[in-house]
């Protein structure tokens, strides 16, 4: 009896022995897919390609966005308005239209760390004077900043629009 009496007190011993204060809470966060927290940022711009610009625009991302070298970015232009549901269309760029003429350009983004170089793209041998006004003016563009590790780590499929808003903040 001695021997099981010994045996419940080491044991509450052990169990009581390993409590303590709570550490300092943690960072706030969103869940993300696989257990990765993260929180993917995006804003928008309605722009002009214009000649005197080289059919080309840049953009800074806003200091109000967290940004690290390993962020990626992704572009996606409002292409049209559903007609059933009135929701917008979104798509990834590059994307490549044709013209009326038969040629064709695309919408095309590069990037640095905390600018995005929004442009229009085509052969050398094509004619940007038969660029209608719809294809050059009032082009909106919604810019993503997703971390890079969340993009490795799923299987996010960056060309669906939704799945990416899903983990946009």
């Amino acid at each position: 009896m001695r021997k099981i009496a010994s045996l419940l007190f080491a044991l509450t011993f052990l169990l009581t022995a390993c409590t303590g204060d709570q550490g300092p809470p943690g960072f706030d966060g969103q869940d993300g897919l696989n257990g990765v927290n993260f929180v993917g940022q995006s804003f928008e711009r309605t722009i002009d390609f214009l000649p005197e610009n080289s059919y080309e625009e840049y953009i800074v991302i806003p200091s109000s966005i967290d940004l690290f070298d390993t962020d990626m970015i992704l572009t996606y232009v409002l292409w049209e308005q559903d007609p059933v549901t009135g929701n917008d269309v979104w798509r990834l760029i590059p994307q490549t239209v044709f013209t009326d003429a038969g040629e064709l350009f695309q919408y095309n983004y590069d990037y640095s760390f905390d600018e995005v170089r929004l442009f229009i793209d085509a052969p050398a041998s094509f004619d940007f004077n038969n660029l209608s006004s719809a294809a050059t003016l009032n082009q909106t563009f919604r810019i993503v900043v997703l971390p890079v590790d969340f993009v490795n780590s799923s299987n996010l499929d960056i060309t669906n629009y939704e799945d990416v808003m899903e983990y946009i903040e």
